[in-house]
């Protein structure tokens, strides 16, 4: 008897899972990324329940909070305890949505604080820097070239950049077709530099590069003929970013945060910051008002007359 009741919550938990699965990618349109990571979240869940030997039905809110607790415990960082605790709530959302359960233990689960932490951000100078970097007498410097200068030109997160294909380009109007998050789409200005940079890796592309069978449509490609990957990207601007003397720790994001943090000192508006980024909600694009709010904390500290005693206490020296 009790092996039928086993079997019968297995192929239930399996139901849930593939339903849970199907939700994810038909309902909610996440990206690949997410949803892979959402399912990992899961997985976690589910390991924690099978040691515990507790069903998704019988789960409560104090399991739930031992759970998040045993995340703490093996080291598992504030920022990366929040995105799966994030995960498992959109689970039992789902689980209570769909009447697979009537009440939704993860309501009153919280999250581990988490300070607020500004992007990193470079300046002209040190783009400028990065770029100069590169090695145009290798077979892949003007492509690395091109790649930086669009992704600083249009802010793309390196996802997008990635997969940014041929059929996106509309030079002549001076935009791109980006496909972001959720298969959204998005039109984003680029500029004449980006674009002279990119169609002078195409002389290369179209005469030097081998392309593989249908990745003929993609914009930046590897050695082999596919498109590039992501973590070449990031090894590419780690590598040129030491090679220019930059120590700050950077990565492709580093290109999309200084591309809205250079809008927003230039006076560009908020909505529009929002649109050319992407971002769903202007909660996430409001994160560059805090960096522009630093920079003109700055700026008041070292010129404006009644603050000469708190420069000279903290020893503010201008550079």
């Amino acid at each position: 008897m009790k092996s039928e009741v086993k079997s019968a919550n297995k192929d239930r938990q399996t139901l849930i899972i593939s339903k849970y699965k199907q939700y994810l990618r038909l309902e909610k349109s996440l990206s690949a990324n997410t949803y892979d990571a959402y399912l990992s979240d899961l997985e976690k869940l589910l390991h924690f329940t099978e040691s515990e030997q507790i069903g998704i039905d019988d789960i409560t809110l104090d399991d739930l909070q031992r759970f998040a607790a045993g995340l703490h415990d093996i080291g598992i960082h504030p920022r990366s305890q929040a995105r799966i605790i994030s995960g498992i709530r959109s689970f039992f959302h789902f689980l209570a949505l769909s009447d697979f359960r009537k009440d939704d233990p993860s309501e009153l689960l919280e999250g581990p604080k988490i300070g607020f932490k500004l992007p990193e951000v470079l300046s002209v100078e040190e783009i400028d820097a990065i770029i100069g970097a590169i090695d145009l007498s290798k077979d892949e410097g003007q492509r690395n070239r091109a790649i930086l200068e669009t992704l600083y030109s249009c802010g793309l997160r390196v996802s997008e950049l990635c997969n940014l294909k041929l059929s996106d380009l509309y030079f002549k109007e001076g935009f791109i077709k980006v496909e972001g998050k959720g298969d959204k789409q998005r039109l984003v200005p680029i500029s004449s530099r980006a674009i002279k940079e990119i169609e002078n890796w195409f002389i290369d592309r179209n005469t030097r590069w081998r392309i593989k069978k249908d990745f003929e449509d993609y914009v930046f490609l590897a050695r082999w003929g596919k498109n590039i990957s992501r973590i070449m990207i990031f090894h590419l601007i780690k590598e040129l970013a030491e090679k220019a003397g930059i120590t700050k720790n950077i990565s492709p994001h580093t290109f999309r945060h200084s591309f809205a943090t250079h809008l927003l000192e230039g006076g560009a508006n908020l909505r529009a910051i929002q649109c050319m980024l992407g971002h769903e909600s202007i909660a996430t694009t409001e994160i560059y008002t805090h960096i522009d709010r630093n920079m003109l904390r700055s700026e008041i500290i070292e010129h404006h007359p009644r603050n000469i005693k708190y420069r000279e206490s903290k020893n503010f020296i201008k550079l």
